[in-house]
């Protein structure tokens, strides 16, 4: 079964879905912390890990190596149910493979982010043991947004993943609720999905009668508040 988890960093959204059972973890970034109108990084986290209790990842934002090891190991004391979430390279296109490394050997939970490619996941298990948890997050959204097919990468770093017990592969980037099945039938162990698409995948199960009578009513409403005439 795959894991759903909420990607937002918006504490009031945070407080409602860590309440439903469907959510399993959260994921956050610099993005959404910014959006959510964090103004003090460390001190909006720790705010969110008082509320729950599941996963959450919070990502480095430094640029270079050092720094990045040095953001990890800090976000990692923040609470037990942290991942570290480190960018697959930095904004130069340099494989951060040092880092991943380096916060691997010293037991810490990552969640490698911004992967595109089955060939990226390779030269991420090059560099992790068996044991300590790290979740790989490949952006099908993103890829698909530009043309690509997501599926094939999916396919082989799952395959390649395997032998990895404590690697998990996440699907990041979800544009609709139809990923979660699609993530399900490749045999993802996580998706991460906003909110509003959450609440969508809660409606799984409709008929095409109830879809097809439920869009005629919504056409029907909106005439009537128009008062459209013929």
């Amino acid at each position: 079964m795959t894991k759903i988890f909420c990607d937002i960093a918006d504490k009031k959204l945070i407080k409602k879905f860590d309440k439903k059972k469907i959510v399993k973890g959260f994921t956050t970034n610099p993005s959404l912390m910014r959006k959510a109108g964090a103004k003090n990084y460390v001190k909006y986290f720790k705010e969110i890990l008082k509320i729950t209790r599941k996963p959450v990842s919070c990502e480095v934002f430094a640029d270079d190596s050092k720094n990045m090891i040095l953001q990890g190991k800090k976000i990692n004391r923040w609470g037990q149910n942290v991942y570290v979430k480190v960018p697959i390279t930095n904004s130069k296109g340099y494989f951060m493979g040092k880092v991943i490394r380096e916060l691997n050997k010293k037991k810490i939970k990552l969640n490698i982010t911004a992967v595109y490619t089955s060939n990226q996941t390779k030269q991420i298990l090059k560099n992790i043991d068996k044991k300590t948890k790290v979740i790989i997050s490949i952006f099908a959204g993103r890829m698909s947004d530009t043309g690509k097919d997501p599926i094939p990468q999916f396919k082989k770093s799952i395959k390649l993943s395997k032998k990895f017990k404590n690697v998990e592969i996440l699907w990041a980037s979800t544009r609709e609720p139809y990923n979660y099945i699609q993530a399900q039938q490749i045999g993802c162990q996580i998706i991460t999905v906003p909110p509003a698409i959450i609440e969508k995948i809660q409606c799984f199960g409709k008929s095409f009668k109830n879809l097809t009578v439920d869009t005629v009513k919504g056409f029907l409403k909106d005439t009537k508040k128009s008062k459209f005439k013929m």
